[in-house]
């Protein structure tokens, strides 16, 4: 080992000092009720906390941390956060830490969903309609950002357009996956990148047993979750199957949970399409991750699922598989990331993701929330004020429902 070597590996050490899951709770409390704007910027959050204020890890250790969890599917923040409440506390630390930071978003989107059922009309309404029309501006947003940095050449634009026709053409679920296959085997046999320099990462007291077991055990409920649910027919385990195959699948960024999802939840009549889109909306005014949206499907899905019990249940669902990936991958992220066949497959696999986002911009996004000229004029004006102005999310979301509220209430004054 070099000498900078060892003095990383004792800086690291020194700062990865135990703490209690108490300690990290609360940290992560204040991150998930202050942290808005997406995955980007919770990592600088995430980063100023832990990095430059707290010292739980110091900067080579952290950026290596978020290096993995964008190489792994699922959502990326949370998965940073997970590995930073088990090197903090261990596994009750872990826990502590995708508690604090996600249920303060699940909770308020569960309420969303309770008004929505509990007064019939809101759905119904010009305010929610607006933030149908904000979810095309925010995933236009989404698809543009993703394209500029996953798809910069040729080839991989050439595997986004595949994928959008492959996702057009096969609107389910089915679909989405074969895209995503057919991307990842292009990249594998079509892309060259350069080979990435080996590194010395810090340890976090996985062993790689206990990281392989992790591992077998995310696979055994992928593969075996669909069967369990067609055997018992079981629509709670059914909808589990259907929400961890897409906590399982997301790569890319949250906004691509929006299409699996959408396949699988609206045309098996679980969720109305319209409540979908509105949910959906509902999720950009919140902080914490996109993933608990999960939770307001789960709430407005029919019994057995629904309410309370049906959002929690769902949002454990979509995150399982982010907590058994990072903490299974830890002790291996070396001999992952040395693989160039891994390196180019991702690539092919990320290029594929911008296709179908792209694909669900035009259908379920645009096809369900623009139905006239004022509608156009308002989700340009968001698209405007995101891109052009950097306006928060939050802010756009609220001025695109006060919109839709105008709109409706201009159309019954004439």
């Amino acid at each position: 080992m070099t000498s900078n070597s060892a003095q990383r590996t004792t800086e690291s050490t020194s700062l990865g000092k135990r703490g209690t899951p108490v300690e990290v709770f609360t940290t992560f409390l204040k991150l998930g009720l202050t942290s808005f704007g997406g995955p980007v910027a919770h990592i600088g959050y995430f980063r100023a906390e832990f990095v430059e204020r707290r010292k739980w890890l110091d900067d080579a250790s952290f950026t290596d941390l978020v290096a993995l969890c964008q190489f792994l599917p699922g959502p990326a923040s949370s998965q940073v956060g997970i590995a930073v409440g088990f090197g903090r506390a261990g596994w009750l630390g872990a826990l502590a830490a995708w508690t604090g930071f996600t249920l303060p978003s699940a909770f308020a989107l569960i309420v969303f969903a309770l008004g929505l059922a509990h007064w019939g009309q809101l759905g119904q309404s010009g305010a929610v309609h607006g933030l149908k029309v904000a979810a095309v501006a925010i995933v236009a947003q989404a698809v543009w950002g993703m394209k500029t940095s996953l798809c910069p050449d040729r080839l991989r634009s050439g595997i986004a357009v595949a994928a959008a026709l492959v996702a057009l053409g096969v609107p389910s679920a089915v679909g989405q996956l074969g895209a995503i296959a057919i991307g990842g085997l292009l990249g594998w046999r079509m892309l060259t990148l350069k080979h990435l320099p080996s590194e010395q990462h810090r340890t976090y007291g996985i062993s790689r047993v206990q990281g392989a077991i992790l591992l077998t055990f995310f696979f055994m409920l992928l593969a075996a979750l669909p069967g369990a649910a067609h055997w018992s027919g079981a629509r709670w385990l059914e909808a589990a199957a259907v929400f961890y195959r897409s906590g399982s699948l997301v790569f890319g960024g949250g906004h691509v949970v929006l299409p699996l999802l959408q396949a699988s939840v609206v045309p098996s009549g679980w969720v109305a399409n319209d409540v979908f889109l509105a949910g959906y909306g509902a999720a950009q005014a919140v902080p914490g991750p996109l993933f608990t949206f999960a939770a307001f499907l789960g709430a407005v899905m029919p019994a057995p699922l629904g309410g309370w019990t049906g959002g929690m249940a769902m949002l454990a669902a979509m995150f399982l598989p982010a907590f058994l990936l990072v903490l299974g991958a830890l002790p291996f992220w070396e001999t992952l990331r040395q693989r160039d066949a891994i390196q180019r497959a991702m690539g092919g696999v990320n290029a594929a993701v911008v296709g179908i986002l792209g694909a669900a911009l035009y259908d379920p996004v645009w096809t369900s929330a623009i139905h006239s000229r004022s509608d156009v004029v308002l989700a340009l004006a968001a698209y405007g004020l995101l891109v052009v102005g950097r306006v928060s999310p939050v802010i756009v979301v609220a001025l695109t429902a006060l919109g839709g509220w105008a709109l409706e209430a201009a159309h019954f004054a004439l």
